[in-house]
């Protein structure tokens, strides 16, 4: 059985290379990453039965009454962590969620995605994603002190992070994950690396071992890594940009027609997907932008999109279809550009795929695209005098779309979706209660 090969192999590594812990990972429903270390002798019991743990403790996973919940392990997730000791070595792998009885659980965010994909292949395609995740370097996690000044590509010695970040690409490249492009951003001290596409299953699981390993490198570094969407009120978002696209299981690229009479090299299919992702972008918004602060990354006269359109060359909008190589095949994708790195990456790749599969199914027809007017400048109250559509302006006003979403109950299956709308309800509300002091500078002395 080839599972068993894979397993085999993990064991034979295991001695090989002096491993004596391996950390059974796995992610919560907001995407933080939780785990828990088994020892060497447990593993052959782990590989068939799963390993107990108690999911009370664990964000959105379960009611005090069915705590109990097994941990599989995926094998051919093994990794040796390269930020560890080498003798005495630690490795880790990721994990399916499970109830006792050994049926998937409903609430964990890989089986969510699992069952996306599953949809995506009965209509006989596969998911390619290529996320590119940007990020600050701070001093510390307690306040925003940025390390350098270095702008967009800077090279100069103002870079520090040129050193964190060949450490972090060299790190994931011996963890398996092959890095596209790494470079400074636009904001002081701003990071990006790209991850090259993948199927959405392995990229999630590479973007959650991403981010683990991008924060472990900076503490390593004495410095801090923050993937918060809007850090700096004064200086640019980090988003999470996500190229996408549908292959036929033969392999061919299933968003790929030469013959497009627009001329973008676009298939009906890769059409009827953009119109999906248009139609319901304000109601999967909470889950690609699922925190306060992710709003205010949203706003307009930022370099986020905050308007529902599409195009080749206009940056301003939501859908971008890039035009680097228009007649290769391998190359056609469409590029999201409202998420940002704090999402869960399995419930964000679940949810673009349900918009888009739902506008195959239902051969939405695609709006003309927006190539002339750069609506980056405007304000949501100039969009909406201009009559464009727009995302949630806040928090609050994504859950509530997300809420009455059917769509979005049908992806993210009811505990997900219950969990979500209760957690998101209760944080707009926390910061609903601040007081804020942009409100005592406003208002105090003159009301």
């Amino acid at each position: 059985m080839h599972m068993n090969q894979e397993q085999d192999f993990v064991l034979k590594t295991i001695e090989s290379r002096d491993v004596h812990f391996v950390r059974f990972w796995f992610t919560d429903v907001l995407g933080h990453m939780k785990s828990f270390a088994v020892i060497p002798s447990e593993l052959d019991s782990a590989f068939q039965e799963g390993m107990g743990f108690d999911g009370s403790c664990i964000e959105g996973f379960s009611q005090k009454q069915e705590a109990d919940m097994l941990a599989f392990p995926d094998a051919s997730t093994f990794q040796v962590l390269p930020w560890r000791p080498q003798s005495n070595a630690v490795a880790r792998m990721i994990c399916s969620v499970r109830t006792p009885d050994g049926q998937p659980f409903e609430g964990d965010p890989r089986y969510v995605l699992e069952r996306q994909v599953r949809r995506a292949a009965d209509m006989g395609y596969g998911f390619n994603v290529g996320p590119e995740l940007e990020f600050y370097y701070f001093k510390d996690d307690r306040g925003t002190e940025v390390l350098d000044r270095g702008g967009f590509f800077d090279l100069t010695s103002l870079d520090y992070a040129s050193d964190l970040r060949r450490d972090t690409v060299l790190t994931l490249e011996k963890m398996g994950i092959p890095v596209e492009y790494s470079h400074h951003e636009k904001g002081p001290s701003q990071n990006e690396i790209d991850l090259r596409y993948d199927e959405a299953l392995s990229m999630a699981d590479a973007v959650m071992t991403y981010k683990m390993v991008v924060k472990e490198i900076a503490l390593k570094h004495g410095v801090y890594a923050s993937f918060m969407p809007k850090p700096m009120a004064d200086q640019p978002g980090s988003g999470m940009h996500v190229h996408q696209s549908l292959f036929s299981l033969e392999g061919g690229n299933a968003f790929f027609d030469p013959d497009d009479p627009q001329g973008y090299g676009l298939s009906k299919t890769a059409k009827h997907y953009i119109a999906g992702i248009l139609k319901y972008a304000p109601e999967f918004c909470l889950v690609t932008n699922q925190y306060v602060n992710s709003y205010k990354r949203l706003v307009g006269g930022g370099e986020a999109p905050t308007h529902l359109s599409w195009s080749s060359h206009n940056r301003s909008t939501l859908v971008r279809v890039p035009c680097y190589r228009p007649d290769s095949e391998n190359a056609s994708r469409i590029e999201l550009r409202s998420p940002d790195p704090s999402a869960n990456p399995y419930l964000a790749f679940a949810a673009m795929l349900a918009a888009g599969l739902s506008g195959i199914e239902e051969e939405l027809p695609l709006e003309a695209p927006n190539e002339e007017v750069d609506y980056s400048g405007f304000t949501r109250s100039q969009l909406q005098e201009a009559g464009a559509r727009v995302l949630p302006e806040s928090l609050g006003e994504a859950v509530e779309l997300f809420a009455s979403s059917r769509l979005m109950r049908e992806a993210m299956g009811s505990i997900v979706h219950d969990y979500l709308v209760k957690a998101k309800r209760k944080e707009w509300e926390d910061y609903q209660a601040i007081v804020t002091p942009w409100e005592h500078e406003r208002f105090l002395a003159v009301l």
